[in-house]
């Protein structure tokens, strides 16, 4: 299951209600690419208690600009606007937890940062919540709440929740099967670029399932998508269901493939 690891410094933005002085000078200094310069500004940020700086200079150490890759520096900024409630930096510590990188692994304390950054409705920590209770990994395993935590990032626009819901609408995992839930689901992962969820459309289509119903023209349609996208299987897949068209099925296929792609190019 895909995991989206890093949160980008835009977060680091938007959690604070206000920029002024050395933190938004930092920010200037990083947009320019300027990291030790930034480095500086945060780091006096940071030190007025400045949780946003604390967060950003986690960041940074975590990915080496303007510094070496250092995770226990990372954990330890992480922590001090974690702890100050910075949702970000809460969800990053857990992640660190997770990999042991700079701490101790230690799954229940991912959880712990997972949790408390999910109330504050960050969609990446329900999604690494929800990963969480799917594998039972630091808490006890739990589907239904899985799914819970899943729908939330979803909602949120959480492409790899929502890919994730899909399948488990398909399976019954958590939830009440339902393939019609789990195509609205693949079909938002869909629009967002997601050629798993693609993948996933065509083959629901090319068999047909209770309340959707077989149609090899939307099958062939995502796997073309799919393909494009660079989802390996689609391309036998898409072969295969041809020997089932007529031409005029594959040439509606592909023009409604074309039309969907320049559609979503635009957006």
């Amino acid at each position: 299951m895909r995991v989206l690891v890093a949160i980008g410094i835009a977060l680091a933005l938007s959690a604070a209600s206000a920029l002024a002085g050395d933190f938004e000078d930092a920010v200037t200094s990083y947009k320019a690419k300027d990291y030790e310069k930034a480095i500086a500004s945060w780091q006096k940020a940071a030190a007025q208690g400045n949780a946003s700086a604390q967060f950003a200079l986690g960041f940074v150490h975590e990915k080496g600009q303007g510094t070496a890759v250092d995770y226990w520096q990372a954990a330890a900024w992480y922590r001090q606007a974690a702890e100050r409630g910075h949702a970000a930096a809460q969800t990053n510590l857990g992640f660190l937890h997770e990999k042991g990188q700079g701490v101790a692994r230690d799954n229940k304390q991912a959880v712990y940062w997972y949790q408390r950054a999910a109330e504050q409705e960050m969609a990446e920590a329900q999604f690494n919540l929800g990963r969480m209770y799917q594998t039972g990994h630091g808490v006890e395993h739990d589907y239904t709440q899985a799914a819970s935590w899943f729908r939330k990032a979803g909602e949120q626009g959480h492409v790899g929740a929502q890919s994730t819901l899909g399948l488990m609408y398909e399976t019954g995992q958590g939830v009440e099967r339902d393939y019609k839930r789990a195509v609205y689901w693949y079909q938002k992962a869909a629009a967002k670029g997601d050629s798993r969820a693609q993948f996933d459309l065509g083959r629901i289509y090319e068999v047909g399932q209770e309340g959707v119903a077989m149609d090899y023209v939307e099958a062939h349609r995502w796997w073309n998508i799919a393909e494009a996208n660079g989802e390996e299987r689609a391309r036998t897949s898409r072969i295969l269901v041809e020997r089932l068209m007529t031409p005029e099925q594959i040439a509606e296929a592909k023009r409604r493939a074309s039309e969907w792609t320049k559609a979503h190019e635009k957006q």
